[in-house]
């Protein structure tokens, strides 16, 4: 486990790699860990089938997920998915003192917070159309703050996105863009690059859990069972991956994420956060039983305006550097504006 801390504050400056290629590698950590807490190494071993790849460097927690073959079936038979930052709560210094921890609410229930989202969001849709020859145009506001010296710095951050995944999408993260080719035959993302498969998945949210998660999980009564806190775990990534790099969705998968959310295990709300915008929202965040090493509070959070239930957008608390030049840094998001579009840089 040293190792794997060590690599977790990996950071040598170098330019961000391929999203594919970092999560293969994170797909190969996870199971390594998993292995390592079973002994099961046949585990690690089919993990390795995914391909070298250097060391991640340990941004956002929950980017695009590419899993080769053999990796994703390991996953779905119960390999635990463990999220790899840091946590710790605390806001940009605006109403409560950044490095805080969140304050967990006891009037609300995360379940009413996501239920009053996915209202929100059915009411409020924008129907999308793309056709697979085009591009899906997003604007995101991105604020980052070192969360003890309250030094903040603001970006814009643009996306071109191709709608069937045929041609290479402009991705940009902090700031700092490139080219993301398409993928390559046998493997299997999450979430879906292409529209069409993003129509596939399902708008009810058990059923959702039920075809992110595979597995022995069943339904009885009208709820998900079968599952163990790794699976869970696994679930609530993945729903994460979902809801927070795909900004434009089939209509009712949105509504249906934010449900399927609010039937995890240890989701739960917190309070004094603001958005990228400065607003002052509802956080519901995760207390993850799969863990190695960090806090038990999540590390991100998902934000709602505290009336309507509207999205707001996406917080991470994270560690950045190592030894001395470790900080600890907050990240907001937020998503401007959306459309689709005929080419890539074409702006609406």
């Amino acid at each position: 486990m040293r190792d794997l801390q060590e690599l977790r504050e990996y950071d040598a400056g170098a330019p961000p790699l391929d999203v594919a290629t970092r999560w293969r590698v994170r797909a190969r950590l996870l199971a390594a860990i998993e292995a390592e807490r079973s002994g099961n190494a046949e585990t690690a071993g089919n993990a390795g089938n995914a391909g070298s790849a250097p060391a991640p460097r340990p941004r956002r927690p929950v980017l695009r997920i590419a899993l080769a073959t053999a990796v994703a079936a390991a996953v779905t038979g119960g390999v635990a998915v463990s999220g790899l930052v840091d946590g710790a709560g605390g806001s940009n210094g605006k109403g409560r003192a950044a490095g805080d921890s969140p304050l967990v609410l006891e009037n609300v229930s995360a379940q009413t917070v996501l239920k009053g989202a996915a209202t929100y969001a059915r009411q409020h849709e924008q129907a999308a159309r793309p056709r697979n020859d085009q591009f899906i145009y997003t604007k995101e506001l991105v604020k980052k703050t070192d969360a003890v010296a309250g030094d903040t710095k603001t970006y814009t951050d643009e996306n071109w996105t191709s709608v069937d995944d045929s041609k290479p999408s402009w991705v940009m993260e902090v700031g700092k863009g490139w080219w993301s080719q398409p993928s390559e035959p046998g493997v299997i993302n999450w979430p879906p690059l292409e529209w069409t498969e993003l129509e596939k998945l399902p708008t009810d949210p058990t059923q959702l859990i039920l075809r992110v998660v595979g597995g022995n999980a069943t339904i009885e009564n009208g709820k998900v069972t079968g599952l163990n806190d790794g699976m869970w775990s696994m679930v609530h990534l993945m729903l994460t991956g979902l809801l927070e790099r795909v900004p434009v969705m089939p209509d009712g998968l949105r509504a249906a994420a934010f449900e399927a959310l609010g039937l995890v295990p240890g989701t739960k709300v917190v309070s004094g956060l603001r958005d990228a915008r400065g607003r002052v929202g509802v956080g519901v965040t995760y207390d993850d039983p799969e863990r190695p090493y960090g806090t038990k509070d999540g590390g991100d959070y998902f934000l709602f305006d505290p009336t309507t239930y509207a999205y707001l957008g996406y917080r991470v608390d994270e560690s950045a550097g190592s030894g001395n030049g470790k900080v600890h840094e907050v990240l907001f998001t937020s998503l401007e504006s959306w459309a689709v579009v005929d080419r890539a840089k074409q702006r609406p």
